[in-house]
């Protein structure tokens, strides 16, 4: 045992320290490190110390300080320069990210505009109420507008009472059917003054006949009235503001326009630029008071060919009605191309159809 041990010591000796080793690069496969570390556990094993040499079967060996090294292949596609990029989750391009920079500077110059614009017309009008700036006048056409919206207020107010009042006769006309019902149950029930109970209900029927008749015109002329009020007059009032915003936008850039000096070299740029701006806005608000003009005109003729179409109908109708005349209310139904249709009548199936 002694012996073995001397051998084992004296091969060590020929072996290079550890130092010249850790400096050198190892390589190899894994089963050539499974060899080293079967080479220690042997060598272990044999010595029973903590020797941290390294000892082969029959060669000897050094610890490697590197880790066991496998074979890779390289890449077979080479990376390109111009790959995607990642977004969010989503692949875009150069191209891609490029528009999105247009659209979003294309934003930021709206808002930046329309800040610029607002600021404009909030000190304009704040200074027109103030009475520290002159406003764009048009006296003929700005009285015409006056008296359209005075117009439309009084026919809102008309449409409202006709309205009412066809409500209040429609209640007049259910009870007058309720009442030629009850008029026409007691003639079945009292034999000695069934006549006179026949002769109410028969007058009642016809007094509900020709009240359904007079709140078929009262709704005709109602939808007309209201389609002028809420839809046509309303259209044009429409085209009115925006030349009321385009006049406010006109004074702003005019008054930015008088107060810049000229004289400034470093306002130079920036009175072109107000100029332009000027320019636009004028040709802006010329364009809209040649609309409203335009759209005036039309809407005051055809406001008076349609509230002369309803105030004949009303007045026929109304005065048929009371006088008692029900050929002349049915013949101002026809004239007029109104459909006949009871508000309290229900369809019938298709049986009694």
């Amino acid at each position: 045992m002694a012996e073995r041990e001397r051998s084992i010591h004296e091969m060590l000796k020929d072996t290079p320290s550890m130092n010249d080793s850790c400096g050198a690069v190892h390589t190899g496969t894994e089963g050539g490190s499974l060899g080293m570390g079967m080479g220690i556990g042997i060598g272990m094993g044999v010595s029973g110390s903590s020797s941290n040499h390294s000892i082969g079967t029959g060669n000897p060996l050094s610890m490697s300080t590197s880790l066991p090294l496998r074979n890779h292949s390289a890449p077979t596609t080479p990376m390109s320069t111009a790959s995607p990029h990642t977004n969010n989750g989503f692949l875009t391009s150069a191209d891609g990210s490029s528009s999105l920079i247009r659209t979003s500077a294309s934003k930021i110059d709206s808002l930046k505009n329309w800040s610029i614009s607002t600021y404009k017309c909030t000190r304009q009008i704040m200074l027109e109420k103030l009475g520290k700036s002159q406003r764009t006048v048009d006296s003929e056409l700005e009285a015409q507008i006056e008296q359209l919206r005075e117009t439309q207020r009084k026919y809102l107010s008309i449409l409202r009472l006709t309205h009412a009042f066809s409500s209040h006769f429609q209640h007049v006309v259910a009870s007058q059917q309720s009442l030629a019902d009850a008029f026409a149950d007691l003639a079945q029930k009292n034999p000695e003054l069934q006549k006179e109970f026949i002769c109410n209900s028969e007058t009642q029927r016809n007094l509900t006949k020709n009240g359904e008749l007079l709140l078929n015109a009262l709704n005709f002329f109602i939808s007309s009235v209201n389609t002028l009020c809420n839809k046509t007059i309303d259209d044009t009032l429409l085209t009115i503001r925006q030349y009321e915003t385009a006049r406010i936008e006109f004074d702003a850039y005019r008054m930015d326009l008088e107060n810049t000096k000229p004289e400034l070299t470093q306002a130079a740029t920036s009175l072109e630029e107000t100029q332009r701006s000027f320019a636009h806005h004028k040709d802006q608000y010329e364009k809209l008071r040649g609309d409203v003009a335009v759209k005036m005109q039309f809407l005051d003729e055809n406001r008076i060919k349609v509230m002369h179409k309803q105030l004949i109908l009303l007045h026929n109708a109304i005065a048929a009605y009371f006088s008692g005349n029900a050929m002349a209310l049915e013949s101002t139904l026809k004239q007029f191309n109104i459909k006949l249709k009871s508000p309290n009548n229900i369809t019938g199936s298709w049986l009694e159809q």
